[in-house]
């Protein structure tokens, strides 16, 4: 049969050289057509970076709107607006919080001057001549080495003890150096006039009323003032012979020694 192929014991020499020769061109032949799929393999794996990095026609068209709507100058003003906004919200918040921090330290030095730096005194207290009356002497002294203080004196509020309540009687500056607003350098003293007309007052030390002494001072550092003013309050409690006592009553019932003074100054209470 034809299509047998030969028997190599059958042929010559230069037969058998042919047959080999044909063998091996068809040998090549099939390796050339069996390594093409690996080839068409490594080119498709060679192309696929570039296919991949390679936008379809229409996103590269979106992509270029979208680029150039960021380019537009209202968007990119807008942007900016925003961007100044909080800028200029942040600075402000800042300074605020500086401002209220220098505030706030303000007011403690003050109210550290009204507390500490001015000292009040009730001086004295004397019986006026109409045999109703009294008149005490009040001081103010300023120790701040920072400078002057600026006070309002206020009227000076007296009470006296009714059981178990507090009363309050007339009193009034005994002249202009009890009013108004007084640049306090170092030292000042006003005299303030007041008459304890009270009926059934309570003796907690025999022969003596139980007497308190109210001074509101409005405080500065600067003669015109906005919002840096303090108030100073401060109380005095004495106890106060009244007018027409019995002096030798008074040393038997309290077993007092010697005259018995006007008034007796008490802490605070």
């Amino acid at each position: 049969m034809s299509g047998q192929p030969p028997d190599p014991a059958t042929l010559s020499s230069a037969q058998k050289d042919a047959l080999i020769r044909d063998l091996r061109r068809q040998l090549a032949a099939a390796q050339r057509t069996k390594g093409a799929p690996k080839r068409e393999l490594l080119d498709e794996l060679r192309e696929a970076p570039r296919k991949a990095t390679t936008a379809p026609p229409g996103t590269s068209v979106k992509l270029g709107r979208h680029l150039g709507l960021w380019r537009s100058p209202v968007v990119l003003g807008v942007v900016v607006a925003v961007m100044l906004a909080f800028a200029v919200d942040a600075g402000v918040g800042r300074y605020q919080a500086h401002l209220t921090r220098q505030q706030r330290q303000a007011r403690l030095q003050l109210e550290n001057a009204a507390m500490r730096s001015l000292y009040v005194e009730l001086k004295r207290i004397v019986a006026e001549p109409d045999g109703k009356s009294f008149r005490m002497t009040l001081a103010l002294q300023n120790t701040s080495p920072t400078g002057p203080l600026y006070v309002m004196l206020n009227p000076v509020a007296v009470y006296v003890q009714s059981g178990m309540t507090w009363q309050q009687v007339p009193s009034k500056p005994v002249d202009d150096a009890g009013a108004g607003v007084i640049t306090l350098a170092r030292d000042y003293s006003y005299d303030v006039a007041f008459t304890p007309d009270v009926a059934n007052w309570a003796e907690l030390i025999p022969g003596y009323m139980h007497v308190r002494i109210q001074d509101d001072l409005l405080v500065s550092q600067r003669a015109q003032p906005g919002d840096d003013v303090v108030e100073r309050r401060t109380p005095f409690y004495v106890y106060l012979k009244p007018h027409g006592a019995n002096d030798e009553d008074i040393k038997a019932r309290s077993k007092m020694t010697g005259t018995p003074p006007l008034f007796i100054p008490m802490p605070p209470h």
